[in-house]
Parts: structure tokens; C-alpha cells; sequence
């Protein structure tokens, strides 16, 4: 086997690193949008989010500066694992919390599919055009070795017609005029032309195998990503807490609004004293409480009610509609307090005495 160490990118690679490398660079970017307007805050969501924004963006520059198959098929395998864990905790929650169809959900998992169908190509046929197949070398010298021999046998039968020759000399340049390669038959130079095209084959066969894989692998995630996306609601969930007794708790030693349950209760800074401006996929990450509340012990400012968007009422506080958040997992947590999120900071409601 002769290496060919050739000085230039194999074009069709190039293009397909480029295109993963760009591809899982926008994810990572989605991923450092989220993570800075909220999930931050989400216990272990939170950092895994930052660690798989660090690890795209160091696998990009890796994609784009190396020939590396191993770079590229790890740059693979982080686009579909991201897009696993995204599926994992639409469907059944993930350390606990429970993700929630969004735009910016769905347009990283097409994206991510796209970067691990690229990126899976570019490893697969990385570097594939440095080596040469077996038995080649031989045919490159064996061409100006014939040529040699047909020349000579030219000239040798040239001469046997200008001149008297013996039945040895005409019978050799007759034998070197019809058959001009064959007293190089038996020195070798021909050997392994079969076997370099059986590995050729083999080759070839074994990449129509692999890339048949990539596919496969990148129809199935696509969908599972569609089942998630019909199967997940995007409407407002049911607002929290019907006619639900408010209470206060102690977060960090600061009395803050809570429902019956103990779960902090939040106020949107874009909305105003007789509209709320979250509905939509805001409302399942926020849920509306609802109803007409009652003050328990400690709660001391203004209860009302206003009209949700979609019909029915929503409580209010000093005049702040009411929300929970779905980043708390229970009572004693304001995950969701100082949040830039869904158009708007959140804040929890502090009570004071």
C-alpha cells in the first residue's frame, strides 16, 4: 500500500465539516440564549446546559481546524445526544424537570439533526482519499515499462526489415510487436490488480453501509423529534390554584407570596393591573393562578382578579397578576426570581410586615 499524502482538503469533506461545524455552532448558541434568560437557575439543567454550550463550541473550532475523524464523529455524537436528552425531557422529565414545546426547542432539534447527519458524513469519509488502493503502485509502473517494450520492439522489427537477420532475431521482434508486455508477465508487475479492485470494493460496499446508518439514524430522530412536538400540548396549561388560599413563606430569610402548596408565587414585569402579557408557551413554563384567591395568614396587600386572554380569571396581587414556575420543584425555591425570560424579567412578591 503506497500513501499519497496530499497537501489539500477532500472537497466533499470540507463542506460537510463546515456545514456540521456551523450547524452545532448555532445550537450551542440557542443553548447559551437559554441558559442566560433562565435555565441557569434550573437545578442540574442549569449547568448541563453550560456544558454542552462549552464542549459545541470547542467541538466547532475542533470541526473546522482539524481533518480529525475523531473530532467530527464526537461533534456527531454531541449533536444527537442533545437532541436525545431535549426528547428525554419533553416526554418523561429530565433530573426533574419536565421541558415544554417551544419554537426554540424545535429549531435546535432540526438543527441538531442536521449537524449529526453532516458532521456523521464527515467522519465517515475523512481522510478516505490519502490512501491508495492496493495493486495501484503496480499498474502506475508497469505503464512506462510496456511502453519501453513496445518501443523497443519497434525498433527491433525495424531493423529486422532493413537487414538481413537471423530466424532468432525476426521470430523475437515478431513476439515483441504482438505481445509487447508480455516478457513483463511473469516479473510481478501485474500482481494484486485483482485484489486492490476486491478492496475497492469492499470499501466501497462497507461506506454504502455506513452512510445507509447516518441516514437511517437521522430519519429516525427527525421522527421522534415530530412525535414529540404533536404529542407535546403548546396551549396554555390550566391555570394553578383555583380560588386557592395564598400563604407566605421565608425564602433566604425574606417572607415571600406562596399558594396553598408552598410554591413561590411571581409577577411579570410587562404586565400591567388589568392585562397579562404571558399566555401562550409562556403561560406552560408560568402557570397562571387562577380563580379568586383568599388571604391566609401574612398576606397582606390587595387581592383581585383579571381576565385572562383566553377567557377566565387570574388572581392578582397589589395589582401583579400571578404565576408559578415550573423550575420550582417544591416549596421553599425562587428559581424563577430575576429572570429574563419569555419577553420580561420575573420577580417574586416580598411581603412586607
Amino acid at each position: 500500500m503506497v500513501v499519497v499524502r496530499g497537501k489539500h482538503w477532500n472537497t466533499p469533506q470540507l463542506g460537510l465539516r463546515i456545514s456540521g461545524a456551523v450547524l452545532l455552532a448555532v445550537s450551542a448558541g440557542i443553548h447559551l440564549d437559554l441558559y442566560l434568560t433562565g435555565y441557569r437557575k434550573i437545578p442540574t439543567i442549569g449547568w448541563l446546559f453550560l456544558l454542552q454550550v462549552i464542549v459545541g463550541f470547542m467541538l466547532t473550532i475542533a470541526a473546522l481546524v482539524t481533518r480529525s475523524r475523531l473530532a467530527a464523529a464526537a461533534s456527531a455524537a454531541l449533536a444527537l445526544s442533545t437532541l436525545a436528552a431535549y426528547l428525554l425531557a419533553v416526554w418523561i422529565g429530565l433530573f426533574g424537570f419536565k421541558e415544554i414545546r417551544t419554537r426554540a426547542g424545535l429549531a435546535a432539534g432540526l438543527i441538531e439533526v442536521a449537524a449529526f447527519a453532516t458532521l456523521a458524513l464527515a467522519a465517515v469519509i475523512a481522510d478516505s482519499g490519502r490512501h491508495a488502493v492496493p495493486g495501484d503502485s503496480a499498474r502506475h509502473a508497469a505503464a512506462p515499462a510496456v511502453a519501453s517494450g513496445g518501443a523497443f520492439a519497434g525498433t527491433l522489427a525495424g531493423t529486422a526489415a532493413d537487414a538481413p537477420a537471423s530466424a532468432f532475431t525476426r521470430a523475437s521482434a515478431d513476439a515483441f510487436t504482438r505481445a509487447p508486455g508480455a516478457a513483463l508477465a511473469g516479473t510481478g508487475a501485474f500482481a494484486g490488480a485483482d485484489p486492490g479492485r476486491r478492496t475497492r470494493a469492499r470499501a466501497q460496499s462497507a461506506m454504502s453501509v455506513v452512510v445507509g446508518a447516518v441516514s437511517a439514524v437521522s430519519v429516525a430522530a427527525l421522527a421522534l423529534l415530530g412525535v414529540a412536538v404533536v404529542s407535546t400540548g403548546g396551549s396554555p396549561v390550566a391555570a394553578a390554584d383555583v380560588g386557592a388560599t395564598l400563604k407566605t413563606v421565608k425564602i433566604g430569610g425574606v417572607d415571600v407570596l406562596a399558594n396553598a402548596d408552598g410554591l413561590t408565587l411571581y409577577w411579570f414585569a410587562p404586565d400591567t393591573s388589568t392585562s397579562s402579557k404571558c399566555f401562550g408557551s409562556c403561560a406552560i413554563y408560568w402557570p397562571p393562578v387562577s380563580g379568586s384567591p383568599a388571604a391566609g395568614p401574612g398576606v397582606t396587600g390587595k387581592l383581585g382578579t383579571i381576565k385572562r386572554p383566553g377567557g377566565g380569571l387570574q388572581a392578582t396581587y397589589d395589582g401583579h397578576p400571578l404565576y408559578t414556575y415550573i423550575g420550582d420543584r417544591g416549596p421553599g425555591q425562587a428559581n424563577g426570581n430575576d429572570l429574563d425570560l419569555n419577553g420580561g424579567f420575573w420577580y417574586d412578591i416580598r411581603i412586607s410586615h
